[in-house]
């Protein structure tokens, strides 16, 4: 996980495209400096989140990276030495605030130097997590990370007139759950922080995950390792049974553009539209 410093929120906020495409770039340029040292293409699978647990803005990206790389032979290539992580998280965070901040600086020289100082002043954080037991839990890990918003459902636990009341974790008190009160206003304030840029993608592939190699170099690394390849296949297409006559199927006529049943079945008549058989 690569974490931008609280120094660059308020310009995330008013130039969120610059500071976010900068920060997939930097995050990716690093890897590759490291990648290039053992003479290896890295890969990446990147996925940007821009809140915190209040809500604030806190931009970081989730990085899912394989433990190796294709060597120049295209021949696969292990990294891990120690069996926990790819590389030196510690020097992983100086690299990254170098290339991040000359990448700022060319981009928006102005701001930069309003906010040079705050940058430099404290170590930038990059966590590293041990490699994920099988391809199963890199697909949950990925389920719940890839299509999250600001805020869950479950987390909101009252709203009132004025009121919105939800759950959030203080990690500064390992994690422990406590309960936040924000005026409506507030609250939509805050959500409304993490909208992101008209047609921005906020999920991104690189390397020998990227679009590219996919279509050609992939199958063969995949080939090279043998790797079986699930094929998919088609599913049918489900029809419920007719909850009358327990037999027929029940065939979609019409869908309706909202959610919920439509106005006429709340109005109370409740009239099924008999199946097919």
């Amino acid at each position: 996980v690569f974490t931008l410093p609280d120094s660059i929120n308020s310009l995330a906020i008013y130039q969120p495209k610059i500071v976010y495409d900068t920060l997939f770039e930097a995050t990716w340029e690093t890897l590759q400096t490291f990648g290039k040292a053992k003479e290896m293409q890295m890969g990446m699978i990147a996925v940007l989140h821009t809140w915190g647990q209040q809500l604030s803005v806190h931009p970081h990206l989730h990085c899912i990276v394989p433990g190796g790389g294709v060597n120049k032979n295209g021949q696969w290539q292990n990294s891990r030495t120690d069996g926990k992580f790819l590389f030196p998280v510690k020097a992983l965070s100086k690299v990254f605030r170098a290339k991040y901040c000359a990448k700022l600086k060319a981009k928006l020289p102005i701001q930069y130097e309003q906010i040079r100082r705050d940058l430099w002043r404290k170590p930038w954080v990059v966590f590293a997590k041990k490699p994920f037991g099988s391809p199963k839990s890199v697909v949950e890990y990925l389920g719940r990370y890839t299509h999250k918003i600001a805020i869950s459902n479950q987390r909101i636990k009252s709203i009132d007139n004025e009121n919105v009341t939800f759950e959030y974790k203080d990690y500064r008190v390992a994690g422990a759950k406590k309960l936040m009160t924000l005026t409506h206003k507030e609250f939509i304030r805050r959500f409304s922080l993490h909208i992101l840029p008209k047609r921005f993608v906020k999920i991104r592939h690189y390397g020998f995950l990227s679009s590219t190699w996919k279509r050609q170099k992939l199958k063969l690394l995949q080939e090279k390792l043998r790797v079986k390849v699930l094929e998919k296949v088609e599913k049918k297409p489900f029809l419920p049974k007719c909850p009358c006559c327990k037999t027929g199927n029940l065939h979609r006529i019409a869908v309706f553009d909202q959610r919920g049943p439509p106005a006429w079945y709340l109005g109370g008549s409740q009239n099924t539209i008999p199946c097919k058989s």
